[in-house]
């Protein structure tokens, strides 16, 4: 006997009730932390200062509040820091090895991500087949020919698997980055010292000189060893002897955050002047044509670097440690690629019978581009995107291996490289190579995820018929 669609309606929603559930509290410490770093940032002039404080305070509160709500992937459920009191490990999750427990919580972390995204794919399928008006739209065979792509598959499991990283990235690190980088002296850990016999004490920063990873120094400690103090380092430590992997997926976050708002304004300016063009042609579209000549004849990363030095020291570039700055001089230098790519597309829509049509009937120029152009031209603007910010994060990574962009100490790959390049040829390699292999992965993630999308949208592509995947487009 079917179940009834109202039931499946209830267990639907009930499983997604449950999964925000559980992690509520890391949901709203992110959101309040959000804010309390947005207001910090934001000019106060008069009596908007008394305001501007009170705000960020109780922004402040509400996160510190948040922080205490248990969650269900939290470090204090899967907890990997522990110490050998000389017969079991003691403070690690059921006692298990630290490099086990921080495994344990990896896992659990990945598989809640895909658990949510089977249950919004479930919902999909839900509502596809029992609640929709149409038994079939366009969009229905757009999803059933990406299905099909396995290298646009790829793509999204390596890009999905990416954001998982830099959301979760506090829960992910074996350590946090205020214990081991920020306040590594104001943090104490416990030991077993093999010479006396006993469990003794030290602090964080301490720690780190004795695992400094230095070419052939013997204190190297290379990716999945457990050094001296009973922790574990998935892709070993830095020449200073912090965590690499809790650099690494700090530095995600900051890669993401500024590649999706330097993706997010360049696609808004792209697409309102793709649209503006379209629609009202001659000396508008032959004046924006000249004016992103102007800009792509001026060599990219130069401008970048240009830029980044100029407005180094001011108030903007002290917005998330130079990430705003660099977001904006992505933005307004690498807008007039993704226009190029829209205007073609908008070109052809502006030509169908459906826009005079419109425009017979007295409607606007701005609710026609809304509402009769922007919707054909969305698909382009996926395909894009994707593949800009897979450009955005490879620029960021190489401005931050040239000491430009995001400003030290804080965490990002590039800087990794960076950090790492005079041990390459000597046992400490893994500092450099890691990651460089992240970054190669991620760009090819989404650079294959634009092609599975392209393809899914137009079968006729080169690309669908056998021919060359194309690359990614700068930021």
């Amino acid at each position: 006997m079917a179940v009834p669609s109202d039931w499946r309606v209830l267990a639907w929603s009930s499983a997604g009730f449950l999964l925000v559930a559980v992690q509520a509290g890391a949901l709203a410490e992110f959101v309040f932390g959000f804010l309390a770093d947005a207001l910090a940032f934001v000019p106060a002039v008069g009596p908007l200062e008394s305001v501007l404080s009170w705000s960020v305070g109780a922004a402040k509160t509400a996160d510190a509040a948040a922080a205490e709500v248990p969650t269900l992937l939290s470090r204090a459920v899967f907890p990997n820091e522990g110490y050998w009191n000389g017969e079991r490990w003691v403070g690690t999750f059921i006692g298990f090895r630290p490099g086990i427990a921080w495994a344990v919580r990896v896992l659990a972390v990945y598989a809640y991500a895909f658990g949510f995204a089977a249950w919004a794919f479930v919902g999909y399928r839900l509502y596809r087949r029992r609640y929709r008006t149409a038994q079939w739209t366009p969009r229905d065979d757009m999803v059933d020919r990406f299905r099909s792509h396995g290298w646009g598959k790829f793509g999204l499991v390596v890009v999905f698997m990416f954001v998982v990283m830099a959301v979760f990235a506090p829960t992910l690190g074996p350590t946090t980055v205020d214990q081991n980088m920020r306040n590594s002296y104001t943090h104490e850990i416990d030991y077993w010292n093999a010479d006396t016999g006993q469990v003794e004490t030290i602090t964080v920063g301490e720690a780190n000189l004795n695992t400094q990873s230095r070419g052939d120094n013997p204190q190297t400690v290379m990716p999945f060893q457990t050094d001296q103090y009973g922790r574990y380092h998935p892709f070993g430590t830095l020449p200073n002897g912090r965590d690499l992997f809790t650099f690494i997926v700090a530095g995600s976050r900051i890669s993401l955050l500024i590649g999706l708002l330097a993706v997010g304004l360049s696609a808004f300016l792209a697409t309102s002047l793709a649209l503006v063009a379209a629609y009202y042609k001659g000396r508008v579209d032959l004046g924006l044509v000249l004016t992103s000549d102007s800009v792509m004849a001026m060599p990219q990363l130069l401008l970048l670097i240009m830029l980044t030095s100029v407005l180094a020291g001011t108030w903007i570039d002290g917005i998330y440690s130079g990430g705003f700055l660099l977001a904006l001089i992505f933005a307004f230098t690498g807008w007039t690629y993704m226009w190029r790519s829209l205007r073609g597309p908008a070109l052809q829509i502006s030509e169908r019978q459906w826009i005079d049509a419109a425009r017979s009937y007295g409607q606007t120029p701005r609710k026609i581009m809304r509402k009769h152009m922007l919707p054909y031209i969305t698909g382009y603007l996926l395909i894009y995107g994707s593949m800009t910010l897979g450009g955005a994060i490879i620029s960021i990574a190489g401005l931050s291996y040239l000491g430009l962009g995001v400003s030290a100490p804080t965490p990002e790959w590039g800087r990794a490289i960076e950090i790492g390049q005079e041990y390459v040829n000597t046992g400490s390699w893994h500092i450099s190579l890691i990651p460089g292999v992240l970054i190669t992965v991620v760009v090819t993630g989404f650079n294959a995820l634009g092609d599975g999308i392209r393809d899914a949208i137009d079968p006729q592509s080169d690309a669908a018929d056998g021919g060359v995947a194309s690359t990614g487009g700068g930021a």
